[in-house]
């Protein structure tokens, strides 16, 4: 049991630490075309990303897939940056954008998935079973996406109803500057 709960705070922090940047980006990314009557649908959108984390993770653990880590450092903004771009460009297509965004979420949580490989195949010793490490960090990660999916779907409710903000101009503001900071994030991590 104490296995499960240090890989739960792990997971945990890995969403909610400050260190957390990229991740916590893509998560807004991801719903920022959402609002609050949305929940089930992001709370599904957010688990499609842990599934896709948690396959390449795995996949990570047992050494069956190997990326170089400046290449997947590179990548996880490259995510973010394609997810962004993507909510301006089909901002008058919400629909369409909402459906795309449960297969990016899947892919590019394959992607993100590798960013802790590395660290987490360190800590996870080769006789030990994977399974309590990996279910403990998984939960820990989609309860911080959790909360940090409501904390944004509650600040979009006080905005859209009390303040009156466009719902289309929050989204094109979000992601404006979520690809801003992403293409900058990109650049910096050029892997040559």
């Amino acid at each position: 049991m104490q296995d499960f709960l240090f890989y739960l705070k792990l997971g945990w922090e890995h969403i909610i630490s400050l260190d957390a940047l990229d991740h916590q980006l893509f998560v807004l990314a991801l719903i920022a075309v959402y609002s609050f009557n949305d929940w089930k649908k992001v709370l599904i959108l957010v688990t499609a990303f842990t599934i896709g984390h948690s396959i390449t993770l795995a996949l990570s653990i047992l050494d069956i897939v190997r990326a170089p880590s400046a290449w997947v450092e590179f990548l996880i903004p490259v995510t973010i940056v394609i997810t962004s771009l993507d909510n301006i460009v089909m901002k008058n297509h919400k629909q369409s954008l909402m459906r795309m965004n449960y297969y990016l979420a899947l892919i590019f949580g394959l992607i993100h998935g590798m960013g802790f490989a590395n660290t987490a195949r360190v800590m996870i010793a080769k006789s030990q079973s994977i399974a309590v490490p990996l279910l403990g960090f998984n939960i820990g990660l989609e309860l911080g996406q959790i909360v940090i999916v409501f904390a944004i779907l509650i600040v979009l409710f006080i905005l859209i109803n009390l303040f009156k903000v466009n719902k289309k101009d929050w989204v094109l503001f979000v992601s404006s500057g979520i690809f801003a900071l992403s293409l900058k994030m990109a650049l910096e991590r050029i892997p040559f």
